[in-house]
């Protein structure tokens, strides 16, 4: 896929979960939180303002910030099974 495309496709989906983050704030059935953390890591490699607010959050809330990388590194060894340095990305 080319660059630009996945770019695109990554800004949509950032803000799509951005946008449903924000409606699981007044909506009882979605987990609005989980949405915009989301949308944030999304959005982080492209907006400043994003990486800014992930670095508050991960130094106001360390633990939770580990136990997400390591479920990352996981995933990226599941989904990458030939690459090496999967951790490192």
């Amino acid at each position: 896929m080319q660059p630009q495309m996945k770019k695109i496709l990554s800004l949509i989906a950032g803000w799509s979960f951005i946008v449903l983050g924000i409606l699981g704030l007044f909506l009882p059935f979605l987990q609005g939180i989980l949405f915009l953390l989301v949308g944030l890591i999304i959005l982080s490699k492209h907006y400043a303002f994003a990486q800014r607010w992930l670095d508050k959050l991960r130094h106001r809330y360390p633990a939770a910030f580990d136990l997400a990388y390591k479920f990352r590194v996981r995933l990226m060894k599941r989904f990458h099974r030939g690459k090496a340095n999967v951790a490192d990305e």
